[in-house]
C-alpha cells in the first residue's frame, strides 16, 4: 500500500497530465516574465518571451494586454498560509475555466509552514536608480566600503512597467518588494508621503488604487505580503521615507511605524525590518523631466547623476551608523532613474553573507539577483515563510582581489545588457536582410544552365551557405569575447560572429568529410548541437547577453534554453543525427542505436531543470525526434502516431516538472512552479498569456517575411527541378536519404514549436535559419557530383495519316 506521500504525489501527476494534454502546453521560460518594450520589435521576440502585465496597446501587443489581464475565476488567492485552502485548475485555455478541479494543498503557497515568530533583524536600504557605474571610492565612500566587506550581485529589477516604457518605476519597484511579485502602478513619478497618524502609524493613500492596478494585471501581484508575513507572525515593521513605506504597508496599506527621515527613527533595535530610503538619484532623475512622453525624456547629466549619487551615500551612511550590531542589511537599486532599463546594485551584509558574489536559485549565475528575491531574502533572514515566486541570496562565487575589480566586473555586465539592447534590432535587421540576398542569389547560381564558370559558382554558393548555417550558432560563441566592451559594438559584434562562423566553415571543409554530401552539413549541425548542450550543463553562460539569447535586464529567463538556443539546437541535433545515420548507412542498427541515444540525451538535457528547463520545447523536439527516427527507420508517419507521439512528449514535460515540484521550495525551477502555478488555478490564465504572446509575434514582420521566404526557396527552388536536370534536393536525398528524414524532422520540430511556445515565428525563424541553408549546401554538392541532364528536347509533331479531305 503506497503512503498517502507518494499517493498525493501521483495524483498530482495525473492532474498536471490531464491538464496540460487538455490545454496548450505553456512554454514558460521563467515564472516571472518581462514585459517587452513596443520600441524593439525585432528584439521583442528574440529573448525568452514574456507574460505580460499592462503593456503598451499597440496593435501588436493589444491582443497580449487583452490576454494577459484575463485571469481564471475563483483564482484569486495567493501566497495565503491556510494550509487547508483549496487550489484549483483549469483545464482550458487562456480565461477558459468552465471545467476546474478542486485539489487540496499539501501546504501553504508560501515555502514554508506556519510561521513562528520572526528571528534577528534586517534592514533594506532602497536606493531606486543606482547602478555599479555610479560607485566611486571617493564620491560613494560607504558603499565602497561595503563592496570591500560584504556579498555583491548586480540586480535585475524587472517590475511591471509603464506604459509605454521598458522600465522599473521608483513606485513598482517598491511594490514588488511589498509582493514578492511584479507589481506596477500608473505612477512613475516619486512615492506619495503616507499618512502620519499621531502614535507614529501611517496609511498609504493611494493604496487603493495600487491595489486594483495589480488586480488588473496578469501578475496578481499581492501587494503587502511582505509586512503582513511579519506583523502576523509577531514582529514589527518601520519605514523611514515615502518609498519604503510601500515596501513595509501591510495588506490594508497600514505601516505600523513611520518615519519621513532616518532622524526621526533614531533607534531601530524594537523592528524585525526596516525598510529605509535615499531616493536623492530617482529624485534628481524625476526633477529633470521636462516632458511626460519616453520619447522626449532626457537622463541625468554625468555631474548631477554624480552629485545625486554622493547624496545617496550620505544617507546610506546616516543609516548604517544606526544599524544595531548582528543585523543583515540589504541595498538595492530596486527601480530605474533612467530613460531605459538597467541592472542595479544588490548588496548584502550579516553573519550569512561573506565577501563574495551573490547569487540565487532564481537565475543560477553568480553575481546575478532579481528584485523578487529580495523579499525571500529578508523572510529567510527572519526565519518566516517565503513567498513562491522569489529566491534567497546566497553567496556563491569570489570576487576579484580588489573592489575597484568587482565594481568594474560588476558594471561591465550592465554594459553589456545596454550594448546588446542597442544592437539586436539592427543585427536582426542586417541577418533577415543579407539572408534574402542570398537566397535570392543562390536561387539563379543552383537553376541556371551549364555556364563555365558554372562549377565555381556552385563551390562559392555551398560555402557561402555552409557559412550562413554556422551564424546562429556563431551568436553564442562570440560571448567567448567581450565584444560589447568596443568603442563600436555593433562591427565588433559582426565580426566576432563571422570570425567564429568562418572557423566553424573551415572545419567543415578540412577534411575527408567535405566531399560527402552531408559532410559539411554534418559539421556545423554537429557543432550547434555539442555547443548549446554543453553550455545547459555548464550554466548557460553562452545565451547570457547573447544577440540570440536572454538577457538579464529584461529578467525573462537566466538559465536554461532560451527559445531561439531551442530553435538552434533542436534543428542542430536532428541534422547532425541525420548526418551520422547517412555515415553509417552500412551498419543500419548501429546508425538507429546512436541515433536513438543521443536524441534522448538531447531531449533529456532539454527538459531536465538543472540544464535546459524548457517546458514548451521538450514537447516539440520529441515529436521532432520521433519524426524523424520514424523516417529514419522507414516506418509510416501517421496522424495516429503523431498524436500518440505528441501526448508522449507533453506526459514526459509534465512528469520532470512534477518530479522538479516535489523537491523543496527553494529549489525549483520554473518547471516546479508551473505546477504549483496550476495547483493554485492559475494555470489558465497563463496559458492565455502564452497563447495571446505567441499569436502577437505574427506581427514581426521580418521574421516571419525570413521564415516565409526560407520555406518558400527550399520548396520552390531547391525541391523543383530546373532546367538544367533534376531537383537539387531531390539529387541530395538520392544520395544521403537520411537527409529526408533530418530536414521533415527539423521542420516538425520548429513548426511545433511555433505552435506551443509564445516565441512564436521567432523558433521557425531561427530553425530555417539553420537548417536551409545546411540543406542547400547539400544540395549544391550534390549538384556537382551529379552529371547535368538536361531534358530531352520536345518530339515533332505527329504526321497524320488521315486521307486529305476532298
Amino acid at each position: 500500500m503506497p503512503s498517502p506521500q507518494v499517493t498525493r504525489a501521483l495524483t498530482r501527476l495525473a492532474l498536471v497530465v490531464a491538464f496540460l494534454l487538455l490545454g496548450t502546453a505553456p512554454a514558460t521560460a521563467s515564472t516571472e516574465r518581462a514585459p517587452t518594450p513596443t520600441s524593439t520589435p525585432i528584439s521583442a521576440h528574440t529573448s525568452a518571451s514574456t507574460e505580460r502585465g499592462p503593456t503598451p496597446t499597440s496593435s501588436s501587443t493589444a491582443p497580449i494586454a487583452a490576454l494577459g489581464s484575463a485571469r481564471a475565476a475563483g483564482s484569486t488567492e495567493h501566497a495565503t498560509l491556510n494550509p487547508t485552502a483549496q487550489a484549483t485548475i483549469s483545464t482550458g485555455e487562456g480565461a477558459l475555466t468552465s471545467s476546474r478541479i478542486a485539489v487540496p494543498l499539501a501546504g501553504p503557497a508560501f515555502s514554508g509552514g506556519k510561521a513562528a515568530a520572526p528571528t534577528g533583524r534586517v534592514v533594506l536600504i532602497g536606493v531606486p536608480g543606482l547602478q555599479w557605474s555610479d560607485l566611486d571610492e571617493t564620491r560613494t565612500p560607504r558603499l565602497w566600503d561595503l563592496v570591500g566587506r560584504g556579498a555583491s550581485a548586480s540586480l535585475s529589477t524587472r517590475a511591471i512597467p509603464p506604459e509605454g516604457r521598458g522600465i522599473t518605476c521608483s513606485v513598482a519597484g517598491w511594490l514588488t518588494v511589498s509582493a514578492g511579485q511584479r507589481a506596477g502602478s500608473d505612477n512613475c513619478g516619486l512615492p506619495e508621503p503616507p499618512t502620519i497618524a499621531p502614535d507614529g502609524s501611517a496609511k498609504i493613500p493611494a493604496w487603493d488604487e495600487y491595489l486594483a492596478f495589480q488586480e488588473a494585471s496578469s501578475f496578481q501581484a499581492e501587494i503587502g505580503l511582505l509586512a503582513q508575513t511579519i506583523t502576523d507572525a509577531g514582529g514589527t515593521v518601520a519605514a523611514i521615507g515615502p518609498g519604503a513605506a510601500l515596501a513595509a504597508a501591510d495588506k490594508s496599506g497600514n505601516i505600523q511605524k513611520y518615519a519621513p527621515t532616518p532622524a526621526d527613527l533614531p533607534d531601530l533595535t524594537p523592528y524585525s525590518l526596516i525598510a529605509a530610503e535615499a531616493n536623492e538619484l530617482s529624485r534628481a532623475w524625476t526633477q529633470s523631466q521636462t516632458a511626460t512622453t519616453p520619447e522626449m525624456s532626457s537622463d541625468l547629466d554625468d555631474n548631477t547623476r554624480q552629485a545625486a549619487a554622493t547624496e545617496a551615500d550620505k544617507t546610506i551612511g546616516t543609516i548604517l551608523d544606526r544599524v544595531p550590531p548582528d543585523s543583515t542589511v540589504l541595498i538595492v537599486g530596486l527601480a530605474d532613474a533612467s530613460t531605459t532599463a538597467h541592472l542595479h546594485v544588490a548588496l548584502a551584509q550579516g553573519p550569512k553573507f561573506p565577501h563574495k558574489f551573490l547569487t540565487a536559485t532564481s537565475t543560477r549565475q553568480n553575481a546575478l539577483v532579481t528584485i523578487t528575491d529580495t523579499t525571500a531574502t529578508i523572510l529567510t533572514e527572519l526565519t518566516l515563510p517565503t513567498p513562491k515566486i522569489g529566491r534567497t541570496w546566497t553567496t556563491n562565487g569570489d570576487t576579484p582581489d580588489t573592489t575597484a575589480q568587482t565594481i568594474t566586473q560588476l558594471s561591465d555586465a550592465d554594459l553589456a545588457s545596454q550594448v546588446l539592447r542597442d544592437v539586436r534590432e539592427p543585427f536582426f535587421l542586417t541577418l533577415v536582410a543579407l539572408q534574402l540576398i542570398f537566397y535570392a542569389l543562390a536561387a539563379i547560381a543552383i537553376r541556371r544552365q551549364s555556364t563555365p564558370h558554372r562549377r565555381r559558382t556552385l563551390i562559392a554558393t555551398q560555402t557561402v551557405a555552409v557559412l550562413s548555417g554556422a551564424i546562429p550558432i556563431s551568436t553564442f560563441l562570440a560571448q567567448l569575447i567581450p565584444w560589447w566592451s568596443a568603442s563600436t559594438p555593433m562591427p565588433a559584434l559582426i565580426t566576432t560572429i563571422l570570425a567564429t562562423a568562418a572557423l566553424i566553415t573551415a572545419a567543415a571543409f578540412a577534411g575527408p568529410w567535405r566531399k560527402d554530401v552531408l559532410g559539411p552539413l554534418t559539421t556545423v549541425a554537429a557543432v550547434s548541437s555539442l555547443a548549446l548542450l554543453i553550455d545547459v550543463m555548464t550554466g548557460s553562460h553562452l545565451q547570457v547577453n547573447a544577440v540570440t539569447g536572454y538577457e538579464p535586464v529584461t529578467g525573462g529567463r537566466f538559465y536554461g534554453f532560451g527559445n531561439m538556443a531551442f530553435a538552434i539546437y533542436s534543428t542542430g541535433t536532428i541534422l547532425a543525427l541525420a548526418g551520422l545515420a547517412h555515415a553509417l548507412r552500412r551498419r543500419p542498427r548501429l546508425a538507429i542505436t546512436l541515433c536513438l541515444a543521443y536524441g534522448l540525451l538531447a531531449i533529456f538535457a532539454d527538459g531536465w531543470p538543472s540544464w535546459g528547463a524548457d517546458f514548451g520545447g521538450v514537447p516539440s523536439f520529441v515529436l521532432g525526434f520521433a519524426v524523424f527516427m520514424l523516417m529514419l527507420s522507414g516506418h509510416r508517419v501517421s496522424i495516429a502516431r503523431l498524436a500518440v507521439i505528441g501526448a508522449a512528449g507533453a506526459a514526459l514535460i509534465a512528469a520532470i516538472a512534477t518530479a522538479d515540484w516535489l523537491r523543496p521550495p527553494n529549489q525549483r525551477t520554473h518547471l516546479g512552479a508551473f505546477v504549483q502555478q496550476v495547483m493554485d488555478g492559475d494555470g489558465g490564465s497563463v496559458i492565455g498569456r502564452k497563447l495571446g504572446a505567441m499569436l502577437s509575434t505574427l506581427g514581426n514582420l521580418p521574421l516571419t517575411l525570413l521564415s516565409l521566404v526560407a520555406l518558400a526557396f527550399l520548396y520552390l527552388v531547391l525541391a523543383r527541378p530546373s532546367r538544367v536536370g533534376a531537383a537539387a534536393l531531390s539529387l541530395a536525398y538520392g544520395y544521403a536519404p537520411a537527409l529526408r528524414a533530418g530536414l521533415f524532422g527539423a521542420l516538425t520540430a520548429a513548426l511545433a514549436g511555433f505552435l506551443i511556445n509564445d516565441s512564436g515565428i521567432a523558433i521557425p525563424a531561427m530553425a530555417l535559419t539553420v537548417a536551409v541553408p545546411l540543406t542547400l549546401a547539400a544540395s549544391v554538392r550534390a549538384l556537382r557530383l551529379a552529371t547535368p541532364t538536361p531534358p530531352a528536347p520536345p518530339s515533332a509533331p505527329a504526321v497524320s495519316t488521315a486521307p486529305a479531305a476532298p
